[in-house]
């Protein structure tokens, strides 16, 4: 009988090569303009991004293991009592095997025990929006619904950072975590929001300044951190607009206000986090744990991350779904600077590290191509 030969993993230098790699693939403005972004958008997808299966994790312990680490017997006793049904979960009676979750209440013999559960780890999902969808739950209007594309939670739900108007399409984050979604949308870390636009002509050099300087509209002042030129053809010109708050229609009523209406608006960053060149519209990928983790440094949280899959204890393998592949840690190259107008007399705030979310696409794709491998083999 043929012996399979040993599975190969990339090394140290490799992984880190490929991770940095990864950083260079934020969608560029110059792909927007010259149309190379919108070609890839219309290519089939073959990495099977959208699937709605998150990969396993260990965030769900089974009854009888939950109860011997709480003092009341062993796990084979527990699994007795768990049989004889007299164990309930919220009230209803459990099953040998079953996983609890944090929040359930769990009685034995009709008294309450108290167990420890730890809550889920955070998770981040960077999505795509496409035009046409809206960020809600439930829409009176039966339109189509940014959640109807992600996958199911075992526990909780998931929670939008910001939103998107509907004809608004770009970089979307949600997360598991109700506290990082209120900080990371809170104004006082002023985390910065990235824009490509595209108007109906040209801005004149006073205008700019105007965005620049601050400009009032309905409910108070507005202006651009920075504003570049991306070029364009005829009476279409892009540019890229950075933003430290996150009002309803801003930048549309910035420009508006000028008289020049936005035919196109794409979110490109939000904070660190990049739209990834090659994601879908209408697709997502989940974060790493360590891009998690600095996400959650930069609102000043303790992140409870989720081990990579691979690890010890975990039974989910090589992801199916989401970045979490293991790379093991290197130096955090700088943001890299743009080349803007600035806000007179104001400094700009920049990220407080490198740019993720590009290195999870990159490391979701390698993993999928090394499992892909291994089952040819």
């Amino acid at each position: 009988m043929s012996r399979r030969p040993p599975q190969t993993r990339p090394s140290a230098t490799e992984a880190e090569a490929a991770a940095d790699a990864g950083l260079e693939q934020a969608v560029d403005l110059d792909a927007l303009v010259s149309g190379a972004f919108d070609a890839e958008q219309d290519q089939d997808d073959d990495a099977g991004l959208h699937k709605r299966v998150l990969p396993p994790q260990e965030d769900m312990p089974k009854l009888h293991k939950v109860l011997a680490q709480a003092g009341v017997g062993s796990r084979l006793d527990m699994e007795r009592l768990i049989g004889e049904g007299r164990v309930l979960v919220n009230n209803e009676p459990a099953h040998v095997g079953q996983r609890v979750k944090f929040g359930d209440t769990v009685k034995v013999n009709g008294k309450p025990v108290r167990v420890q559960f730890a809550p889920p780890p955070m998770r981040v999902l960077a999505y795509h929006k496409p035009v046409g969808e809206v960020v809600t739950h439930d829409d009176p209007q039966n339109r189509p619904t940014v959640f109807r594309r992600l996958p199911r939670l075992q526990q909780g739900k998931w929670q939008s950072v910001g939103r998107l108007d509907l004809n608004t399409e770009g970089l979307l984050l949600f997360t598991n975590s109700g506290q990082l979604a209120n900080q990371l949308m809170h104004p006082r870390f002023g985390l910065e929001r990235e824009y490509a636009v595209r108007v109906l002509g040209a801005l004149t050099d006073e205008s700019r300044e105007k965005l620049l300087n601050g400009i009032t509209l309905e409910d108070g002042p507005a202006q651009f951190l920075s504003l570049s030129e991306g070029g364009g053809e005829g009476a279409n010109c892009w540019y890229r607009v950075r933003i430290a708050e996150g009002r309803n229609r801003e930048v549309r009523r910035l420009f508006e206000a000028l008289g020049h209406a936005v035919s196109r608006l794409i979110r490109i960053r939000y904070g660190s986090v990049v739209l990834p060149r090659g994601l879908r519209r209408g697709t997502w990928v989940e974060l790493s744990p360590r891009d998690v983790t600095q996400l959650a440094d930069m609102v000043g949280l303790q992140a409870v991350s989720a081990p990579p899959p691979g690890a010890r204890g975990s039974r989910g393998g090589p992801q199916r779904r989401g970045a979490g592949t293991a790379v093991p840690p290197r130096r955090a190259p700088k943001a890299p600077q743009v080349q803007a107008d600035e806000v007179p007399g104001r400094e700009a705030v920049r990220p407080s590290a490198h740019y993720i979310g590009a290195d999870s696409l990159a490391q979701q794709r390698r993993a999928k191509e090394m499992a892909r491998k291994r089952f040819k083999r």
